[in-house]
């Protein structure tokens, strides 16, 4: 996990970094970009995914951003949006 916050803070003991570009320069282009962020603000962050190469994109649940879905789609990430990876991953290991 690599979080990426304007004010770059460390999270969990894992180093933050201002920016997925900032973070992709150190670690490489990210498997999947988890965002949560409000929907008004979701689009932009899977543009950053898309421009640094990630394989994929997840919006949370109750975020929701079609346009932005489309172009992460358009550009051959996988997408997942709306759901929630904590409820999921315990519905596929039961």
């Amino acid at each position: 996990m690599v979080p990426i916050h304007p004010r770059a803070e460390t999270v969990q003991g894992n180093e933050g970094f201002a920016s997925i570009a900032d973070a992709s320069r150190v670690h490489g282009p990210p498997n999947v970009v988890d965002v949560f962020i409000r929907s008004d603000r979701a689009g932009e962050f899977a543009d950053d995914a898309i421009d640094v190469g990630a394989v994929a994109v997840w919006i949370p649940l109750n975020v929701i951003d079609a346009d932005a879905a489309q172009r992460v789609m358009d550009a051959r990430l996988l997408m997942v949006m709306d759901r929630c990876p904590a409820i999921d991953y315990a519905r596929l290991v039961t």
